[in-house]
């Protein structure tokens, strides 16, 4: 047994150092911040990857997390890594030229954003806004790395290409919402998502992020869900919904 299996070891570890206490607390919590990390890795992905690839990413992956509504990834950054998403949920967003927002789809654990492999593969900046939809943590992968990987190991390929075709396909869908669906066919539809998104029939937001994400105003997202609630479709509360 290592010093490091020991339960004791950052006790003994504090009693023998110069460290301060908040120190010695600090080390502690990034140590089990990197077993949580790899755990999750291995709990989200080692059904995608082969082994070699997961020891790998173990390796040369730095860890990240972030809370609700932080920006993950912004339009016209730079992108030098690719995400892996381990735990929360994060939606991808396209801006116009008066920097309003529309909603392209979300992203859950097991997942990568295609748009920023996009990005990557032809050294460009970032077209999107990944924002975290909820607290989340992701693993990020160098460039360099995912240039490899996509020549020599069988199991990212296939990651890939399926992550490009689950990714176009959902695009699509919102291309066809915007073109085909009244916006409160969209507006329902955007709930039940966020209902199987979260596994849980209540949704948290305000009005104005509803709006925001469909592209629209406040006012016609309020007079909607008013509809809604009328057609007992669902229950009006502050700041929550809860779809019936």
């Amino acid at each position: 047994m290592t010093a490091c299996d020991c339960p004791n070891f950052y006790i003994v570890f504090a009693l023998n150092s110069l460290l301060k206490p908040h120190q010695i607390l600090l080390q502690i919590s990034k140590s089990l911040f990197l077993t949580m990390g790899k755990e999750l890795l291995h709990q989200k992905f080692s059904h995608i990857f082969d082994k070699d690839l997961i020891d790998e990413i173990e390796k040369i992956g730095t860890i990240s997390t972030f809370i609700k509504n932080d920006i993950i990834i912004d339009i016209d950054q730079p992108l030098q890594y690719i995400p892996l998403l381990l735990s929360g949920n994060i939606k991808i967003l396209r801006e116009d030229n008066d920097g309003n927002e529309l909603l392209i789809y979300f992203l859950e654990a097991g997942e990568t954003c295609t748009m920023s492999l996009t990005c990557c593969m032809g050294a460009s900046r970032s077209k999107i806004r990944a924002v975290a939809e909820k607290d989340s943590s992701l693993i990020m992968i160098p460039v360099q790395n995912m240039h490899a990987w996509f020549h020599n190991n069988e199991s990212w390929r296939n990651f890939i290409l399926e992550s490009y075709q689950t990714r176009f396909d959902e695009m699509l869908e919102a291309i066809d919402n915007l073109a085909f669906m009244k916006m409160d066919e969209r507006l329902y539809k955007y709930l039940i998502n966020k209902v199987k998104l979260h596994t849980s029939k209540t949704i948290i937001a305000k009005h104005q992020d509803i709006a925001e994400d469909l592209h629209t105003s406040r006012v016609v997202i309020s007079r909607l869900l008013k509809q809604f609630e009328n057609e007992n479709k669902i229950k009006l509360s502050r700041n929550k919904i809860e779809v019936l």
